[in-house]
């Protein structure tokens, strides 16, 4: 007997309906019905949840195939989690290009390094350019830990790639306009959410 049949087979028998049960497990009650319809399986603390409400063991519920499988798709999907809330702030980490001392500027034929903030040997246009950059980092980085926080893996996927990308064009325009520190760093940081990234996408 496959899983759901077992959790519809218990749950009449304490005559109860999906929505009753839901609420005694802390669970939605599309996710009774998709258990009970075998489109999906329980996370692991529910399966414990079950286990205990109905005093069988998980043993009794699930094959110990099937459950090393939900064991593993679990630990991929923490994985991935700790992974997202590192990107999404390794782009909050952007700030540093705002606020730290990394863009040349020249005063009686010496060279001091300001932060952007003071910095004015560039065109209007240029600091434009690098404000958007920068800020749309920063906004990306809170959008992917606010959609983490909420397991959105669709929209936090999409906005992951929009992250790289700009991070590729913001080194390249930093790079054009000769702001060699802030390169390097906006380099280091695209570099380490690189290697994030391709973590995520082995895990």
């Amino acid at each position: 007997m496959e899983f759901g049949e077992k959790l519809l087979e218990l749950r009449n028998g304490k005559g109860m309906t999906q929505e009753e049960l839901a609420e005694d497990l802390f669970v939605s009650r599309t996710a009774i019905s998709k258990w009970e319809s075998g489109r999906g399986y329980p996370s692991i603390d529910s399966l414990k949840e079950i286990s205990k409400y109905f005093s069988v063991s998980i043993d009794e519920l699930l094959s110990s195939e099937k459950l090393v499988t939900i064991a593993e798709k679990e630990n991929r999907a923490n994985i991935h989690r700790v992974l997202d809330y590192l990107l999404g702030l390794v782009d909050l980490m952007v700030c540093g290009l705002i606020f730290l001392p990394l863009f040349p500027h020249t005063a009686d034929g010496l060279v001091f390094a300001v932060s952007m903030l003071e910095y004015c040997d560039v065109s209007a246009s240029i600091k434009v350019i690098y404000w958007v950059l920068f800020l749309t980092l920063v906004a990306i980085g809170m959008v992917i830990v606010i959609l983490n926080r909420f397991n959105l893996e669709r929209p936090k996927r999409v906005m992951i790639a929009l992250s790289m990308g700009i991070s590729v064009i913001t080194v390249l325009v930093l790079a054009i306009t000769r702001a060699a520190y802030a390169t390097s760093v906006a380099f280091i940081l695209t570099t380490i959410k690189g290697m994030l990234f391709y973590r995520r996408e082995k895990a």
